[in-house]
């Protein structure tokens, strides 16, 4: 039987996991036992106290507000008292574990759509210290999807002018754009161009004709990791992404037609192009597909070793983890980083595919359809970056794992046309619910690392969800709304249900209140294509 880990992770977890020996004993207490290092700071946050598993270095923090606060002790206590889902770590726990690592600073934080994953719980953001040498780099810390993300481009549509090509339009995105497991992309890619790919990022796809020149300036780090090393992704990685290329996938990956449905900040939704009420956008939310998942696996291997040499231990297993300067964290940091850039022009391909969906629809061009990136957020990517800890200017591995970076006004690493208005951040709903673009706040930037949620965040397992939901009221309930609907594997629709999910609003709420980002724009959606 799956893990709960493994059943809600984002993209699952390697068939084993590594077998580590330096793994410190669990302790065993009841819940109110483990309560008694949970303090409750403000109405949107929590501390958890050094000492609730062994060797925290530092505290951990998690956002929740009152109505999400629940599901989050909630999966605690079953785990205390033996009523929840066998062999699952609850994400309180794995927040306080993270907290444990070496060369930790500040805090372990976690975002409101957080929950149970594999090593690090989703929704985890943690920073080391590059300067300390025993700070480490951990897999766990990025997930299985290395840089899975959303970009988000505008049109100058509107709702009335796709009413009536709603259904053909769904149905054309769900046959430009290759879908759902094993799904091969339409992008020609020789091995070369893969390697080309791996190393260069969305510079190739620009080379390509796969990108407008612009589309890059509004992409984290312009589409591009500088430490990719395509000769660090094995032979198998590569097998596995060179067909992928230009491919949405499955689970929670998706491809929307959304319209701006409320304005929050004019100014900031304007700057962006998408200050229109009923104006049309398109979401798009996917990763580095089997090439990051065999990338993260393989490097496992090399962490279990590296851990062993180099005496590091941990409070679980799933957080095999290697000291960043150490040959394993560089082989890691530049394969992951080629993966990232796999991921961006991944994106970019089906934003072409996108484009030349719509303006085959509407007889025009891309660029007559206003049809530019906003811009392209990863939420599971290990980063170098410079933060204030301690009134100190320090150089920090900053892990976002199912979180997204959210910097502020007038950070010099955003783009020149977001400086008086701060990052945009999209979170994605999930399946025929709501989703948000949100700006980053100077204080997100002092309090999280610039950090803030990723999407809805699952409340329970995908296996749960089939047994409990109905394939077919669930798309009736898509039909209520208007909704369209493209799938490729009828299960997908129960795990996708927006039952099986936290409550987006309320998840950016949380972050909106508690000032490490803001709202800007709430989308609603129209026509969904999935695998």
């Amino acid at each position: 039987m799956a893990s709960f880990a493994e059943a809600t992770s984002d993209c699952g977890a390697p068939s084993t996991s590594p077998t580590v020996s330096t793994v410190r004993p669990r302790i065993v207490r009841t819940y109110e036992e483990h309560m008694k290092y949970i303090k409750k700071l403000t109405p949107n946050s929590w501390s958890i106290l050094p000492g609730f598993v062994p060797g925290m270095s530092v505290p951990g923090t998690f956002y929740v507000n009152s109505r999400l606060e629940q599901l989050m002790l909630s999966e605690l206590r079953q785990s205390c008292d033996g009523t929840g889902v066998g062999g699952f770590i609850p994400a309180v726990t794995q927040i306080a574990n993270v907290a444990a690592l070496p060369g930790i600073v500040k805090s372990s934080i976690a975002m409101p759509d957080v929950h149970s994953g594999y090593g690090f719980s989703i929704g985890n953001v943690a920073a080391f210290d590059m300067n300390d040498k025993d700070a480490i780099v951990s897999p766990g810390g990025v997930g299985f999807d290395i840089n899975c993300g959303v970009r988000l481009l505008r049109t100058n549509l509107f709702e009335g002018d796709i009413k009536d090509v709603k259904e053909q339009l769904a149905q054309s995105l769900f046959d430009h754009i290759p879908v759902g497991v094993g799904s091969k992309g339409v992008i020609p890619t020789s091995p070369g161009d893969l390697d080309s790919a791996l190393e260069l990022g969305m510079d190739w796809s620009l080379r390509e004709g796969y990108a407008w020149a612009e589309d890059k300036e509004h992409v984290e780090e312009y589409g591009r990791m500088l430490q990719a090393d395509p000769r660090k992704v094995s032979k198998r990685a590569k097998k596995r992404g060179l067909p992928q290329l230009g491919t949405l996938g499955a689970g929670n990956h998706y491809c929307e037609i959304q319209i701006v449905d409320e304005v929050h900040d004019q100014k900031a939704a304007n700057r962006m192009g998408i200050g229109a009420r009923g104006q049309v956008v398109v979401m798009i939310h996917s990763g580095s597909r089997g090439l990051g998942h065999q990338v993260a696996t393989d490097s496992l291997v090399e962490m279990e070793r590296a851990m062993a040499r180099d005496g590091i231990t941990v409070n679980d297993r799933q957080l095999a983890c290697a000291k960043i300067h150490s040959t394993e964290g560089q082989n890691y940091l530049a394969a992951m980083s080629a993966a990232a850039n796999f991921a961006w022009v991944n994106r970019s391909a089906m934003t072409f595919l996108a484009r030349q969906t719509f303006a085959k629809m509407f007889d025009s061009t891309p660029d007559d359809l206003d049809m530019h990136v906003v811009y392209d957020v990863s939420h599971n990517i290990a980063k170098v970056e410079q933060h204030v800890v301690d009134d100190q200017l320090r150089t920090l591995l900053v892990h976002r794992k199912g979180a997204t970076r959210a910097f502020p006004p007038h950070h010099p690493l955003i783009p020149v046309d977001y400086q008086f208005t701060g990052q945009p951040v999209l979170i994605g709903g999930t399946m025929g619910t709501c989703s948000y673009v949100l700006s980053g706040t100077q204080k997100g930037m002092d309090t999280t690392f610039g950090s803030t949620c990723h999407g809805a965040g699952r409340a329970q397992s995908r296996a749960k969800s089939r047994r409990q939901l109905s394939y077919t009221d669930v798309l009736d309930n898509l039909n209520r709304k208007g909704i369209s609907i493209r799938v490729a594997s009828p299960k997908l629709v129960m795990e996708e249900a927006p039952e099986s999910y936290k409550d987006v609003t309320e998840v950016v709420n949380t972050c909106h209140d508690a000032g490490i980002s803001k709202k800007v724009v709430k989308l609603r959606p129209v026509a969904v294509v999935k695998g």
